[in-house]
């Protein structure tokens, strides 16, 4: 029983960091449309 709780556990946690990895990357990509619009607001295009 303790093995199979582990067991669902660690997939929980794995699946849980992937998904906030790729939230992190997402969020990541967002920062940097905001700077190019900035950079380019900035160089009057």
């Amino acid at each position: 029983m303790k093995n199979k709780i582990f067991g669902f556990l660690t997939v929980f946690t794995f699946v849980f960091g992937l998904a906030a990895c790729n939230t992190m990357h997402g969020a990541g990509e967002d920062v940097e449309e905001a700077g190019e619009a900035v950079q380019d607001a900035a160089d009057g295009e």
